[in-house]
């Protein structure tokens, strides 16, 4: 990678991984592109477009402006958003991506996209969830998802396009606000914590899913980027994961940074019944194997370090 076009950079993910490219690799060599503008580093302190990413033309035009030989394709609409709008999920999400797709497959650029957990179903083996397993998610989220890795998997041997993905469990970070994810609470409690010392989850006691603090997602990302391509057997949407967890797990590990914190719950049915159709874990052997994946925050090194970078940007 030397010139980088990343979709949807001020989401959750873009907002992180687009200055972590700049600082590695330039701040002129990655191009910030995004539906909207907004007061952001991501705008003001290198290159930045406003793309419509379902607008093929304006994507093409733009990708070939900037000379650019990577495209990072972020732009999507998350689960629980998802779910109440999903014709509109299936425009943003599907139609974005093939267009990315075709621009990398017409200028010849190495592509990557996020695949989740998402992808898995009811149906998919919930313990340490293998990599190659049954898929048939029952959101319009993991649709678009299980979607989305088939037709990365097509332009690869089609086209040959350079496609790569990981499917991250919920990520985790200080930077950006929740978006409408079903593992935002696990965001959101940190901030309730340092604001008010208790926080009510709208997923159950005793729902485990797969977590990751944003460090490790953005080291996942540029370690694939730079990996052997000959060396990837997979490709598109390996599994990764660094936690395995439930809401009162995240509650014992700020509790003993914040002894009085509690933990209530107003279960979300909708997020709920996403929840409970996705693994309680996975199983990323093989994103270990082939590109060397090695997380670094666990949930006690992860709540220390949350806890003090949001006391910093909240001014506590």
């Amino acid at each position: 990678m030397k010139k980088i076009l990343i979709t949807g950079a001020l989401g959750q993910i873009g907002s992180e991984l687009t200055m972590a490219l700049r600082e590695k690799y330039g701040q002129n060599q990655v191009i910030a592109t995004d539906i909207r503008e907004a007061d952001s580093p991501v705008v003001t302190e290198g290159p930045f477009e406003v793309l419509d990413v379902t607008d093929y033309n304006a994507m093409y035009e733009l990708t070939e402006k900037h000379e650019v030989d990577t495209i990072m394709h972020l732009a999507a609409l998350l689960s629980a958003k998802a779910e109440n709008n999903p014709k509109f999920a299936w425009d943003l999400n599907m139609g974005g991506l093939v267009n990315a797709l075709e621009v990398a497959r017409e200028l010849n650029l190495k592509f990557f996209t996020p695949s989740s957990i998402g992808a898995f179903g009811p149906t998919t083996p919930k313990i340490k969830t293998p990599q190659d397993t049954v898929q048939r998610p029952t959101t319009m989220y993991g649709v678009n998802k299980v979607s989305g890795e088939l037709l990365c998997d097509y332009y690869y041997y089609r086209f040959g396009v350079d496609t790569r993905g990981v499917r991250f469990p919920g990520l985790i970070s200080y930077v950006t606000e929740p978006g409408g994810g079903t593992t935002d609470y696990a965001v959101e409690i940190y901030y309730e914590a340092l604001k008010n010392k208790k926080y009510s989850s709208f997923i159950a006691e005793g729902t485990y899913m797969d977590m990751m603090y944003m460090p490790d997602a953005i080291q996942a990302i540029i370690q694939l980027m730079e990996a052997d391509g000959d060396k990837l057997e997979h490709r598109n949407a390996f599994n990764v994961t660094a936690i395995s967890a439930a809401p009162e797990d995240f509650a014992k590990a700020i509790q003993k940074h914040i002894p009085d914190f509690e933990l209530t719950y107003e279960v979300d049915p909708v997020r709920q019944s996403i929840a409970e159709s996705w693994p309680d874990s996975i199983d990323s052997d093989c994103a270990k194997r082939e590109w060397g994946f090695e997380p670094e925050y666990d949930i006690d090194k992860m709540t220390a370090n949350m806890l003090e970078k949001l006391r910093e940007k909240l001014g506590l």
